[in-house]
């Protein structure tokens, strides 16, 4: 049974992304305004044998909402007991048929299962039926408007497509057109990923395709702020910036997040750094001296030196 996907008070939904989007990101992106969040891409299998690592990547909290949980896998009793684990805190489901890393693949999960298109429809069919939460679908280009319709009829409450194929990864152009045939073809909302950087080709990407709704992925990454950039774009046609002081303010909430919800680490400290002062004037000599650090108290003395 389908269960209608949320109304979103924005256009704009965050993209799992690996090492990404943890708790502490997903409220920075939530408070520049993107609608939903997702965590990172987690695996149904070790869910399903309650595994902590896993469990630590799955929290979250009454102010996030709305936040959606990924999940992948090939067995359809680990993804629906991944799933009634997480419907618990998380207001959507979504599955992943669309990762193309090779470890994913490999395990016959993620892009692998869009070569099998009864054991899609069978695990959308029994996830959706299992739960009381929406359960949507991640896919790629490839026969894009045929899985789509497949997922709809087994209950997905809406279709994400990263407009790339299987075989192009996240490299090269991704292909709008799809995203606009598969509108055509479903009547549950279509989200639509890929190459969307700024508040203008968002507004392009609506307008060609007719989405109902864009995910912003790579973009986002060291930019929470997009979200403002863009949500101000398409209500004004204005384009904002950010300035360096706001940049590094933002490196520093990250990390209070970080901390608050238990999830700080050193190596995520330098990568955050790394990411959050992306094209600021002297950014690349931070990440030369980011190398040698083994402290967090020294890599705050050189992100405020900037």
């Amino acid at each position: 049974m389908t269960k209608n996907f949320p109304t979103l008070k924005s256009k704009l939904i965050l993209a799992p992304m690996h090492n990404i989007t943890n708790i502490a990101f997903r409220l920075m992106c939530k408070k520049y305004g993107a609608s939903l969040t997702s965590t990172e891409l987690l695996s149904a299998n070790a869910l399903a044998r309650e595994d902590n690592l896993n469990l630590k990547l799955a929290i979250t909290n009454k102010s996030e909402k709305l936040v959606c949980a990924q999940i992948f896998g090939q067995n359809t009793e680990n993804l629906i007991k991944a799933a009634k684990i997480l419907e618990k805190q998380f207001d959507v489901i979504d599955i992943n048929f669309g990762c193309p890393s090779k470890k994913i693949l490999s395990q016959g999960a993620g892009a692998a299962l869009l070569k099998r298109k009864n054991k899609i429809f069978e695990i959308v069919e029994q996830v959706s039926k299992n739960i009381k939460k929406p359960v949507t679908v991640k896919i790629r280009s490839n026969n894009a408007v045929e899985i789509a319709k497949i997922c709809e009829k087994a209950g997905a409450g809406a279709i994400i497509i990263h407009a790339r194929s299987v075989k192009q990864g996240y490299s090269g152009k991704a292909d709008w057109d799809v995203i606009k045939k598969v509108k055509q073809a479903v009547s549950v909302p279509v989200i639509g990923n890929g190459d969307v950087i700024n508040g203008e080709s968002a507004k392009k990407m609506l307008d060609e395709t007719n989405c109902d709704y864009i995910m912003i992925g790579r973009a986002a990454i060291g930019n929470p702020f997009i979200f403002k950039q863009i949500n101000e774009y398409l209500k004004t046609g204005k384009e904002i910036k950010q300035t360096k002081k706001q940049k590094i303010e933002d490196f520093f909430e990250y990390i209070k997040l970080a901390k608050k919800y238990n999830i700080f680490s050193l190596s995520d400290a330098k990568m955050k750094a790394q990411e959050f002062t992306k094209g600021l004037e002297g950014s690349r000599d931070l990440r030369g001296k980011l190398n040698t650090v083994k402290t967090w108290e020294e890599i705050e003395k050189l992100v405020k030196k900037l």
